[in-house]
């Protein structure tokens, strides 16, 4: 099987200069390349660029996926996006790392050799952007659980003690974004596992933002900060605007309120024990779906049965006609209609009361041994 490789990346905050768009082009002669995205795969060949070479002049988002079985998604923020204190505390993982440059953090989440094979047989890496691009959106507003699930990662694969405490404290594990549960997708992380991380997790809603936190941070704004909004408002940087005062907002809160992530609270093996809690409430809410359809599925046949006896001689007289036809199709037709007239008449009649209709109904069948054979391996008639 020959390799293949999927290159792409979003530009989300700015869309790309026509002299940028030359230089990306010497990259590549095949890509599709935008004003806003870099798009290529690769079957032999390999690619020239230095991603997070790529990442630090022009994009904000990155996919990589290679059918040796690896996957890589990456996100530039701003440097004041993330505290130093929660780069350091996910320092250590493998799953999930950073990279810093004078203004932005580069990070990274990888799924290094993946265990599905069948996955990275069929994918081909298109997709995964749209459906995990919104996570740098996410991070921009203070929402942490991307990187907790980078750190939840490795500990599904293994490289985390169960002494190591969780690195950081986040709300609404059990309600997370489409991305997030994308990402989790991305990372192949055990569904149990994160549904054990979610036990205990603070709801979502614990950590919304109030008109009272935004009349706080509004109030304590150095004089010149709206001056500079403006400005970037007026100079068609809407979005450039938005996104900086959402990341001052963010640091605001986390520095004055205190963050979830100042707080480190269950160890690995305690997630490891969650998980497997989670798998046996899985299980058992599983067993009471099938209890649930095979009763629907009974009560479907008992009523199925009863209108069957009420219209008994309609169906003998179809099976008979079935018969008449001959064919191998038609005695099955016929076998099969006959098995539930049997458990009908046992239900409502009693079986004595069947096999005297069978009788009958067989004394000018008995010739058709197709028919016979297939009524003795149902059990409802004895070969003579």
């Amino acid at each position: 099987m020959s390799e293949y490789q999927y290159y792409e990346f979003l530009a989300i905050d700015r869309p790309l200069t026509a002299a940028e768009i030359r230089e990306l082009r010497a990259l590549s002669t095949r890509a599709v390349i935008t004003r806003v995205s870099f798009a290529n795969d690769y079957q032999w060949g390999d690619f020239k660029g230095d991603p997070d070479r790529l990442m630090e002049r022009y994009f904000d988002a990155h996919v990589y996926v290679a059918n040796w079985m690896t996957a890589i998604f990456k996100v530039r923020v701003p440097v004041e996006a993330l505290s130093q204190g929660t780069v350091e505390a996910l320092s250590a993982c493998e799953s999930i790392f950073f990279k810093a440059t004078k203004t932005h953090w580069i990070v990274t989440w990888q799924l290094e050799e993946s265990e599905d094979d069948e996955r990275f047989a069929l994918e081909d890496g298109r997709g995964w952007m749209a459906r995990l691009s919104p996570v740098r959106d996410e991070l921009l507003r203070g929402d942490l659980r991307s990187l907790y699930i980078g750190w939840l990662a490795d500990v599904g694969t293994g490289m985390v003690e169960d002494d190591e405490m969780e690195p950081l404290r986040v709300s609404g594990l059990g309600q997370l974004t489409p991305a997030q549960q994308a990402l989790a997708e991305f990372l192949e992380i055990d569904e149990d596992l994160l549904d054990g991380a979610a036990m205990g997790s603070p709801s979502v809603h614990d950590r919304e933002v109030s008109q009272k936190d935004v009349d706080a941070w509004i109030a304590v704004l150095p004089r010149q900060e709206p001056t500079e909004i403006l400005k970037q408002l007026l100079s068609g940087r809407g979005q450039e605007a938005e996104r900086a005062i959402q990341n001052r907002f963010a640091a605001w809160r986390r520095e004055s309120q205190g963050h979830d992530e100042a707080s480190p609270g269950r160890t690995a093996g305690a997630l490891r024990t969650s998980a497997r809690d989670a798998e046996k409430i899985r299980a058992e809410r599983k067993r009471q779906k099938r209890v649930q359809r095979e009763g629907g599925r009974r009560k479907e046949r008992e009523v199925y049965l009863k209108n069957l006896f009420k219209n008994s001689a309609a169906a003998w007289k179809s099976a008979r006609r079935a018969v008449e036809r001959g064919s191998g199709a038609a005695y099955d037709e016929a076998a099969r209609l006959l098995v539930d007239l049997s458990e009908a008449y046992k239900v409502h009649a009693g079986p004595g009361r069947f096999q005297e209709e069978l009788k009958k109904f067989m004394s000018g069948h008995a010739r058709r041994k197709a028919l016979v054979q297939r009524l003795v391996k149902a059990g409802i008639w004895e070969e003579k």
